[in-house]
């Protein structure tokens, strides 16, 4: 994929199909301390045995019952290694998964993030029913946000209403122009 955001919502919605409640996205950029972008997700989904999670990053490892291999995995796991950075999971079966991949930020290969936001936004308005945490560092400076925090502001009103999309859309973007030092793109 073209942009880290599609990867990082083709895991998440691995996590959904693994039958996660609780979805938890980190997504750290730094590049005054240390030249790094990764992003971690950890949900409460089925979890995989040891040998499973062993093979997934082999191309013809899949979980899926209508394909017969798996690319994305292997080959984001490739692009991190090729931009000095990394890739690992973990899990356990009826506890969940951490997937975790790491970039050095800088490098000339390293795709870019893409539009996280509307990543974001589709885990708000396709999985409303899922407590989704999402959770943006930028050198010192963080943002947070969850589903129970939005439902909390909206009360009866469902997060995924689109004119309530609309807002969580906008409050995204302003949070994410803050963490990037008040310019609109990091």
């Amino acid at each position: 994929m073209k942009e880290l955001s599609l990867n990082i919502l083709d895991i998440l919605e691995n996590s959904v199909h693994a039958g996660a409640t609780r979805i938890h996205l980190l997504l750290q950029e730094f590049l005054e301390k240390k030249d790094f972008l990764g992003f971690t997700i950890v949900d409460n989904g089925k979890g995989m045995d040891q040998a499973m999670v062993d093979s997934l990053f082999d191309p013809f490892t899949t979980t899926s019952s209508t394909k017969t291999v798996g690319l994305g995995l292997p080959l984001l796991k490739q692009e991190a290694e090729m931009c000095d950075g990394g890739a690992q999971i973990q899990s356990k079966p009826g506890i969940g998964t951490t997937v975790s991949f790491w970039f050095q930020h800088t490098h000339i290969d390293r795709p870019p993030l893409g539009d996280i936001v509307s990543t974001v936004l589709m885990m708000y308005a396709v999985h409303s029913d899922i407590e989704f945490i999402f959770t943006h560092e930028v050198e010192d400076r963080t943002f947070e946000v969850s589903t129970t925090d939005l439902k909390e502001v909206f009360q009866d009103v469902p997060i995924n209403n689109p004119t309530i999309l609309q807002g969580i859309e906008s409050f995204l973007l302003e949070n994410k122009k803050q963490l990037y030092g008040g310019k609109q793109y990091g």
